[in-house]
Parts: C-alpha cells; sequence; structure tokens
C-alpha cells in the first residue's frame, strides 16, 4: 500500500474560511493507486511553512508519496513550486507536462499552471490546481503511473533493482 500524503496550500482553507474540496477528493481517489492517506494538512500559501510540511512529511513519516493542491498559479501567493523546488533533490517533469498537456484538451488556461514535481530522497511530491474540477482531471492522468513510478523510485520494481 502506497503511504499518501496531502496538503493544501490555501490562505482561506488554513483559516476556514473555505471548504477544501480539492484535498478531500484526492482523498477520496488515492484509494485508486492504490494507496491509503497517512497525513491531510491545509496550510496557508506560505513558502517556508509548505516547505517544512513538505520535509516533514518525507523525511520523517517517510511517506512515498505527496500530493499537493493549490498555490500553482500566476497570483503573487501562488508559491507552492517554488516551495516544492526548495525540497527536491530531482525533478519529474514529465507529470505536470502530462496534466497541462491533458488540461489543455478541456482549457487554455491549463498552460497557465506552473505545477511541478519531484523526488525527495524516496518520496515522490506532485503539485496539482486548487480547483476540483482540474485536480479530477489531473488524477486522472496521473493515477495509471504512480504505482509503478513510485516502485521504480524506491527500488521496489525487479526490473530496476537488477540495474
Amino acid at each position: 500500500m502506497i503511504r499518501v500524503g496531502i496538503l493544501t496550500a490555501s490562505d482561506k482553507g488554513s483559516r476556514g474560511e473555505r471548504v477544501d474540496e480539492s484535498g478531500k477528493l484526492i482523498m477520496d481517489r488515492v484509494r485508486e493507486i492504490p494507496g491509503e492517506v497517512a497525513e491531510y494538512i491545509v496550510v496557508p500559501d506560505d513558502r517556508e511553512t509548505i516547505s517544512e510540511n513538505l520535509r516533514r512529511m518525507a523525511d520523517e513519516l517517510e511517506l512515498h508519496l505527496i500530493l499537493t493542491t493549490g498555490g500553482t498559479g500566476m497570483s503573487p501567493r501562488d508559491i507552492t513550486p517554488e516551495a516544492t523546488m526548495d525540497v527536491i533533490d530531482r525533478v519529474v517533469p514529465g507529470i505536470p507536462e502530462a496534466m497541462r498537456a491533458k488540461s489543455l484538451e478541456v482549457t487554455n488556461r491549463a498552460m497557465l499552471s506552473r505545477a511541478a514535481a519531484g523526488i525527495r530522497k524516496r518520496t515522490l511530491i506532485v503539485n496539482m490546481p486548487g480547483s476540483r474540477k482540474a485536480v479530477d482531471e489531473c488524477l486522472d492522468v496521473i493515477i495509471p503511473v504512480l504505482k509503478h513510478g513510485i516502485e521504480i523510485m524506491r527500488g521496489e520494481d525487479g526490473e530496476c533493482a537488477r540495474t
């Protein structure tokens, strides 16, 4: 079972002024990986707060996968990709590229997404948009490959263990 963390970056959500529909959707869809949610948090759009929590989930909780929602747009407070880049060791550009490509089929605004993905030690971190609809579209793209990717990253795939 893949151990998953969900981090929602939202000023309003962290203050209880907005219901986190995207985080709840991720929580429901994680079973498809198959995964189990080990931690779910809502934090403000603050670079250091996001980075600290990503580090903690990867290093202390040793989660296999962290899915973030929110903070990937172009507003001054959208800094989730920067916070992610602060903590990852290696970039995995194909994941956000695939999400944007699929989302572009729905709306040309998808090209404005700055989502990032990368690996910290043995944890895959993937940024997704804040909208429930966009998160659902992105999960449709990545869920089919997450289990295989995580097994390779963690050295649990038989083919990769021999190389």
